[in-house]
């Protein structure tokens, strides 16, 4: 059994000197694969924003949201990690059952062309 007695405590200077998420993520964001999946998950890092917000809101737990919207909690867990696209169907579901508004904007950016040397 841990207690706080067994952990040691992080000089202040050693956190002061930490990295913000913001710095981290720019660091991320500079490896092309990471910055690709970051980009393609977009809608469903905002959607688990506004279930989780809307959840601590109501003081829901997942199962609860679940019989709100009539799904899951499993399913529930899935869109508040954030790592999946919901379905427009899903989407759907929830705004109609909750009364959130989603909007989405679809920005195509065509695909860069190299001619040949």
């Amino acid at each position: 059994m841990n207690d706080s007695s067994d952990f040691t405590e992080i000089p202040a200077d050693v956190l002061e000197n930490l990295p913000t998420n913001a710095e981290v993520r720019a660091e991320a964001l500079a490896d092309p694969a990471f910055r690709a999946h970051w980009e393609s998950t977009a809608l469903a890092r905002a959607v688990a924003i506004q279930l989780v917000k809307y959840r601590a809101d109501h003081h829901f737990t997942q199962a609860e949201l679940g019989r709100t919207v009539g799904m899951h909690q499993p399913a529930i867990a899935r869109l508040e990690t954030g790592d999946h696209n919901p379905s427009f169907d899903t989407l759907h579901r929830l705004s109609s059952a909750l009364g959130i508004e989603f909007h989405i904007q679809i920005h195509i950016t065509p695909p860069s062309v190299v001619l040949g040397a």
